[in-house]
């Protein structure tokens, strides 16, 4: 499970009186890695405690939901026909049904089951490598690849074609609201938690400031931060297509792929970033608002109380600007 880091942290490693200190750890997770910062007083968790929690949500994510593991939950259900129904654990269901809110608020713009579409591309976890294919191709694999191929009755997932699941648009955004949840049952109040690039902040950093994070410029050859935030009680994702594409005969091919017809995006958003309470509603957000495209993402966001940062080329540049929740939570910022 990769995605494109767009957030920089900028938390500082500040003390302060009354015992609390700010502790944090961090590994590998999903092809990526997380990082976890939080506030611990006198009678908060260790970092051996919480990382034991941490890692063990982590881990139980991977079992289920990781498409480069053969004896995950989710490559079981992938591999069975068509007709198939299979029981799966509560939080798969719980993403399979929020993904297909998604994908009906959005006209099939959301899908997770384009994995067979990734693989033929290039971007996929069973993918041979970039290639562009052919029409024909693309048709064929088309027809075992949509949402409404789905259906959850009781405990099982059913499908009633070939189609093949990927979570990677929602695990890290659900992973960071997991882990969130869970330091707050330890006692945790103030954290800042980034799993892949999708992250979230609670409380406060030692000295009583907020925790703020740097939206990144689209940059292919380095890290820039475009503009700081910040958060309060907020998750952040940030989708783009410059990081994850290929280019032949002077054409860019995206790794975020149009549902509607098979093939990488070719409007000119460049990335979005979008704000909400949860974590994993960003996370499911910034890819459908990217597959959507500038305008008709940005009518998506502000129909829907969005709030989101949309990042568009223009000429050899770039343009920037928040829909009206987003400047509505940061007009701070804005000044």
């Amino acid at each position: 499970m990769v995605r494109a880091i767009g957030l920089l942290l900028s938390a500082s490693l500040l003390l302060a009186g009354c015992g609390e200190r700010l502790e944090q750890f961090g590994g590998p997770t999903m092809g990526s890695s997380y990082s976890v910062k939080y506030v611990r007083g006198a009678s908060g968790p260790s970092v051996e405690r919480a990382r034991g929690e941490v890692e063990g949500i982590l881990a139980e994510i991977d079992r289920q939901m990781s498409t480069y593991r053969a004896d995950s939950d989710v490559e079981r259900f992938n591999a069975l026909p068509s007709g198939s129904c299979v029981a799966l654990p509560a939080p798969m269901l719980e993403l399979v049904a929020f993904a297909g809110e998604l994908s009906k608020d959005s006209d099939g713009a959301f899908d997770m089951t384009l994995e067979p579409l990734l693989n033929l591309w290039g971007f996929g976890p069973q993918s041979r490598g970039d290639q562009v294919p052919s029409a024909e191709a693309i048709a064929e694999v088309r027809a075992r690849v949509g949402q409404h191929h789905l259906r959850i009755e009781g405990g099982e997932l059913c499908k009633d074609a070939a189609v093949q699941l990927d979570f990677n648009a929602i695990a890290a955004g659900y992973a960071v609201d997991r882990v969130v949840a869970r330091l707050g049952e330890l006692g945790v109040s103030s954290a800042l938690v980034e799993i892949t690039g999708e992250l979230k902040a609670v409380g406060h950093k030692p000295d009583g400031s907020p925790w703020h994070i740097a939206i990144e410029a689209p940059r292919d050859d380095r890290q820039v931060a475009q503009k700081i935030i910040r958060l309060e009680g907020l998750g952040v994702s940030t989708s783009g297509d410059y990081r994850n594409y290929f280019e032949r005969s002077g054409q860019r091919y995206s790794h975020t792929l149009d549902p509607k017809t098979g093939s990488p995006i070719r409007h000119n958003l460049a990335a979005v970033t979008v704000v909400d309470e949860s974590a994993l509603r960003a996370d499911g957000l910034s890819t459908l608002l990217m597959a959507l495209g500038p305008e008709a993402g940005e009518a998506f966001a502000e129909r829907h109380g969005i709030a989101a940062f949309f990042v568009i080329r223009e000429g050899q540049g770039f343009v920037s600007h928040g829909s009206e929740r987003f400047r509505e939570l940061f007009e701070q910022e804005e000044k």
